[in-house]
């Protein structure tokens, strides 16, 4: 299969990059299961590249930086507290200021990231005094610092000190020299022609590599290429490094016509040192590195190869450093972590004002709590069903209503017994009966008093036939009559 990117970061698109955080978080949620049964899977979207988002916390749990961190709880801050030595002091503080200078975290002196690179060397030193501080890892803590804070950088440059890169910041540089040594006799299985020039002219492979291994390429390469080449190396381990080398190796020196220009030792070195951009342009440089024919296998039988060189010309090696582990797998394996320590921990962590929640009771097995038994009580209960009373005497611009239709549902009370059955202050009948057959019309209304009626208050005003308002006949009252009057002629008609 071909390379998993050849495209730079800014091609990707925004949905794309949306789906890859997506996958990113789920990986980091279930870390171990991951590395254990899907590693590949990992490693091919560590080759496509880390979103940006999420790149600090991603190099955190490659490199078992995450894992070393839960394992020494406060142990940074404890280190942090401390003085640490004058000496290592003063180097540390010359050089913080040579750190990426036109960086925003380190632009300025004094400034926050200098102060945490400060912090971060000076802790190094401190938790391993028989190693003290080297040049070359204020880079490498400079780079982990603008992904994550203090703490989490701290713990990153320990894990590639110790893991990735052993014995390399150690004194006498013996570990540097001996992968120097590897990378000279790969170049001869992968590049005859470049491995041959470089033997002509007695080229020592520590005159050209140091500050590439060293630094991984984080002084050499742009920024875009050096993100792309951690991602890789945080999860593949040095063969990365290794590759990256032998691909500059050859694209400078790997034809017949770039090596007529160079006819000595300083031609040579002067052309690796101006490494021309095209070669190290972030899709160009990815997908070279991804066919490099250079496996870890390849690195370990080099590496025994020369170490056995180096005891029989030089002896033993003056620094014992720890075995080298290639790669994320390989970290986790030699020290397994626990569930608690892959848990992720939240960025931002806001109080809320609502009390914390209640824990619920454990209920033994086949009961039921009591809000289900009330859920399913209320489920039982049905709400009674709200039925519209057509008005009957409708208006003339009323809709027509079906006569099929029940006026009302027989079931309902007429009124709500809540509510008064009249205003008090209106007359309780009409104060001129309609008179038919001799007989009084009954009023339409009940003249009881009404029982939340105060007993102090007056009665209302009682109309009689000698008022002087009833001589006015009112519209209500003829119309009234001339009612009565047409009933009338009904019933002599009948």
């Amino acid at each position: 299969p071909g390379p998993p990117c050849l495209s730079t970061a800014q091609d990707v698109p925004p949905e794309v990059l949306r789906q890859r955080e997506v996958k990113w978080l789920d990986m980091l949620s279930n870390w171990d299961k991951w590395m254990v049964k899907r590693h590949k899977k990992v490693r091919l979207r560590c080759q496509k590249g880390i979103p940006p988002s999420l790149r600090g916390r991603a190099w955190l749990y490659l490199s078992g930086g995450k894992v070393k961190r839960e394992q020494n709880r406060g142990k940074f801050e404890e280190l942090d507290s401390q003085a640490g030595d004058p000496k290592e002091l003063d180097v540390i503080e010359k050089d913080l200021h040579r750190q990426f200078p036109f960086h925003e975290m380190f632009v300025s002196r004094g400034g926050h990231g200098q102060q945490d690179l400060f912090r971060v060397l000076k802790a190094y030193t401190l938790y391993r005094p028989e190693e003290g501080y080297c040049q070359a890892q204020a880079p490498i803590a400079a780079v982990l610092l603008m992904h994550m804070p203090a703490e989490d950088a701290f713990w990153g440059l320990v894990q590639i000190c110790e893991k990735y890169l052993p014995g390399y910041y150690s004194a006498g540089l013996e570990a540097i020299q001996l992968d120097g040594e590897i990378l000279y006799a790969l170049t001869r299985r992968v590049s005859p022609l470049v491995y041959r020039h470089l033997e002509k002219h007695k080229m020592e492979p520590i005159l050209y590599m140091t500050e590439w291994f060293m630094c991984a390429f984080s002084r050499t390469l742009p920024w875009a290429s050096v993100l792309r080449v951690w991602d890789m190396f945080l999860c593949d381990g040095v063969k990365i490094i290794f590759r990256v080398g032998l691909v500059l190796l050859k694209c400078m020196l790997g034809t017949r016509e770039k090596l007529k220009a160079c006819q000595g030792q300083y031609e040579t070195m002067e052309l690796l040192r101006a490494i021309e951009p095209r070669y190290m342009q972030e899709g160009f440089l990815v997908r070279e590195v991804l066919e490099v024919p250079v496996s870890e296998r390849d690195v370990e039988r080099e590496h025994h190869v020369q170490l056995k060189r180096w005891r029989k010309n030089r002896g033993e090696l003056h620094c014992k450093s720890p075995p080298r582990m290639h790669g994320a797998r390989a970290i986790m394996a030699s020290e397994p972590p626990s569930r608690q320590d892959l848990r992720q921990n939240p960025t931002i962590i806001v109080e809320s004002p609502l009390p914390p929640p209640q824990p619920t009771p454990q209920l033994k097995k086949g009961e039921k709590s009591k809000e289900e038994k009330s859920k399913k009580k209320g489920s039982m209960k049905k709400a009674p069903t709200v039925m519209e009373i057509p008005n009957p005497y409708p208006l003339a611009g009323d809709p027509q209503r079906d006569p099929q239709l029940p006026l009302r549902d027989p079931q309902l009370p007429l009124r709500d017994p809540q509510l008064p059955l009249r205003d008090p202050q209106l007359p309780l009948r009409d104060p001129v009966p309609t008179l038919r057959n001799s007989t009084v019309q009954q009023p339409l209304v009940n003249d009881t008093p009404l029982p939340n009626t105060p007993e102090d208050s007056p009665p209302p005003h009682q109309p009689t036939l000698n008022d002087q308002s009833l001589l006015t006949v009112s519209p209500l009252q003829k119309s009234t009559q001339s009612l009565s009057s047409i009933e009338a002629d009904q019933d002599t008609y009948l």
